[in-house]
């Protein structure tokens, strides 16, 4: 019997491959490291074939976990990490190494792109913001400074397109990455006017089709089955990007409720529905994202912070690095099991901090490469506990900054990704969005994302809706409701904390000018 559907999940740093029963219980999965590498000062890229060798190596674990899987399987679907640019020749071979979301080299671009009059009809076909993230982007920088990086490029596509193509031999892009990237929402296809404001005329050719995988599917190639032992001919699912998958699998999609959703790990993704194309808001500072969604006439509205969970990594390796200094070794799991008990030491002024501690800058609610992080308002009477609390504060007004800018906080909030399990974070989160935070009993909320994708693809549900009342709402768990007195504490400092990343700006600008005072602009290798 054709009982499991496979979700395979290839993040920046984790490749996962989760099985399902056709109800959405989760029967096994397999894990597999991913790793990136820098290339100069602002560069991240990825190699293909690792990491289609280390999809493969999922796939073949999860075999081992399940009896009899190959002959169980009815389906795989795929989503991975958006944006980026990972391309292959004629023969499918690759052309160098993947771009990644966190590659800033084309930050320049972005700036100049932004500047032009004409982003403003790009936005309103897109209905997403410009950002050196993006494939658009990285492929101008591409043809304006190293046009020698596309010689016998014929196909640039996604980190889950890649897979695809090795899963199937097909070359296609999902409607959520395609259209917020080179097309118009509203129909789903790619859009002229854009590509052309782009400049990518001449390379129009290396763009995929476009194909929806809630309708369409692709056989199982028989080289990916010898790969991989599963049967030829199994279908195969191109799902929507991955944080599309993840606002599936964690409950955005649910209608007749208003929440919304976020996804705190290494970046925060902070997203609202919009049930119609007249729904979605188009904000003045031209950014953030609209997302096509595997549901007709359904969009995700989506704010992203470069970095989430990074802020809070960064101090507590400040404090790893000063024990370490006195002779005193503490893992990171020793330091995070400390942070409540700073986070109770706090008891200072209050103190801002604005949470742009990735060195790519950031791109939610605003775009600015360079963006950086600091803390606004230390006196002598704050200690290290009031910095950790300064640094949480600031991931939770980060978050409000992005709904605020998307329209009306929502009064529940799904909240998924590894900071959801810090009942410190929720409660501070929940403060600060005025919102209740309900969490889930599904970790693997991505997966189960693109698997649902695959369930209403082949006709086990006969719509999303239905497949959510499975799949979904029995993991939830009850809503936590907001603490008022963080609520009126977050109401006072909200303005200060958005005056305060305003009047930083030109300092940014200031600070990243001298910092590339004689520098070169990078180069790939």
């Amino acid at each position: 019997m054709r009982d499991i559907l496979i979700g395979i999940d290839a993040g920046t740093s984790v490749i996962k491959s989760v099985a399902f029963d056709l109800g959405g219980r989760q029967l096994a999965m397999a894990a597999a490291p991913n790793s990136y590498e820098a290339v100069g000062r602002t560069g991240s890229v990825q190699d293909l074939r690792r990491t289609w060798a280390d999809t493969v190596k999922t796939l073949v674990e999860l075999s081992a976990r399940i009896e009899n899987l190959p002959g169980r399987v009815a389906a795989i679907a795929v989503t991975g990490q958006g944006d980026g640019t990972w391309m292959i020749d004629s023969d499918g071979e690759p052309v160098g190494k993947g771009w990644l979301w966190l590659d800033a080299r084309a930050s320049e671009t972005v700036e100049r792109l932004r500047g032009d009059s004409g982003d403003v009809e790009r936005f309103s076909h897109t209905g997403s913001g410009l950002a050196a993230c993006q494939q658009g982007t990285q492929l101008r920088w591409m043809m304006d400074h190293a046009p020698e990086m596309l010689a016998g490029a014929t196909t640039a596509f996604h980190c889950k397109d890649w897979l695809y193509f090795n899963l199937t031999g097909e070359r296609a892009t999902d409607p959520s990455e395609a259209n917020f990237t080179y097309g118009d929402f509203r129909t789903r296809q790619y859009c002229d006017e854009v590509i052309s404001f782009l400049g990518l005329e001449k390379l129009r050719h290396l763009l995929p089709e476009i194909v929806d995988g809630a309708t369409t599917q692709h056989p199982l190639s028989k080289a990916a089955a010898t790969a991989t032992g599963l049967p030829a001919g199994t279908p195969v699912v191109l799902g929507y990007v991955d944080v599309v998958c993840t606002a599936l699998g964690a409950g955005l999609y649910d209608p007749g409720t208003d929440a919304g959703c976020s996804i705190i790990g290494s970046t925060g993704m902070h997203m609202r529905l919009a049930t119609s194309a007249e729904d979605v808001r188009l904000n003045r500072d031209l950014t953030g994202y609209t997302m096509c969604m595997p549901i007709l006439n359904t969009y995700t509205q989506m704010q992203s912070n470069m970095a989430a969970t990074l802020n809070i990594d960064w101090i507590l390796s400040i404090a790893g690095g000063v024990l370490k200094g006195m002779g005193v070794e503490k893992s990171k799991g020793e330091l995070l099991a400390h942070v409540d008990g700073w986070l109770e030491e706090a008891r200072g002024t209050p103190l801002l901090f604005e949470p742009y501690i990735s060195e790519a800058g950031e791109r939610g609610p605003f775009v600015d490469a360079s963006a950086r992080a600091s803390f606004v308002g230390l006196s002598s009477t704050h200690g290290f506990g009031d910095m950790v609390r300064a640094v949480f504060d600031g991931l939770a007004l980060a978050a409000r900054d992005c709904y605020a800018e998307m329209g009306p906080l929502p009064e529940r909030i799904r909240l998924t990704g590894g900071a959801a399990r810090s009942a410190s974070l929720r409660r501070i989160l929940g403060g600060a969005l005025g919102a209740s935070i309900q969490t889930s009993e599904r970790e693997e909320a991505g997966a189960a994302g693109v698997a649902m994708i695959a369930a209403v693809s082949l006709g086990i549900y006969p719509s999303m809706a239905d497949c959510v009342g499975d799949w979904v709402r029995p993991q939830q768990r009850p809503g936590e409701p907001a603490d008022e007195e963080l609520v009126r504490r977050y109401d006072a400092l909200f303005p200060a904390y958005q005056q305060s990343r305003l009047a930083l700006r030109p300092v940014w600008h200031a600070l990243s000018h001298a910092a590339g005072s004689g520098d070169q602009q990078d180069k790939p290798k």
